[in-house]
């Protein structure tokens, strides 16, 4: 395989994922749980190889660029939704799901349209902080629990999706300050 196809291959992988956790989610649990944390962890390792291998192999394209991001936010809000669907966020958990899910679509519609301004915006290390805390904690809420385990699993997740979407403020509240200079 050509190595300017693996990153696109990584990600497409990711986009095709997406149907398959959702779809899963409706199995018997606890092990259709433990299937759909193995695929979507799988599915967060994709995100992080395709942009190493891209940037490694300097095989970046701007349709590598546009549809990376769109595949993670595919992902984290589908997975965020089902959980919702499910019960497994509920309550004031509700409150870091949105804070999540409406900084991805700012983020996106600033990376639009500073992509039409010719600016691009780096991401920055606690954005990558957040997006590794924030794909912990999913992880953690899809298995659900973990008999015999000394921690309560749905609990540790939660708190990491409290701890994520204040990350997510932070690195949201950056992206908008660094993109108003350019509007």
């Amino acid at each position: 395989m050509k190595s300017t196809t693996l990153p696109n291959l990584l990600t497409y992988t990711r986009i095709a994922l997406v149907p398959v956790v959702v779809i899963l989610f409706y199995f018997d649990r606890p092990i259709s749980n433990w299937i759909v944390a193995g695929i979507f962890i799988f599915a967060c390792i994709t995100d992080y190889l395709d942009g190493y291998f891209a940037r490694a192999w300097k095989q970046t394209s701007r349709f590598g660029v546009f549809l990376d991001p769109v595949a993670d936010k595919l992902l984290v809000a589908a997975t965020i939704l089902m959980l919702v669907g499910f019960g497994r966020i509920q309550g004031l958990s509700l409150i870091p799901a949105v804070i999540i899910l409406c900084r991805e679509i700012l983020v996106s519609g600033l990376r639009e349209f500073l992509a039409e301004v010719h600016v691009s915006i780096p991401v920055t290390e606690l954005a990558k902080w957040k997006t590794g805390i924030q794909m912990g904690a999913l992880s953690l809420l899809i298995i659900e629990d973990i008999p015999g385990f000394f921690l309560p699993i749905d609990i540790l997740g939660l708190v990491l999706l409290w701890v994520a979407a204040l990350l997510t403020l932070i690195t949201g509240f950056d992206y908008l300050r660094a993109g108003l200079k350019h509007m």
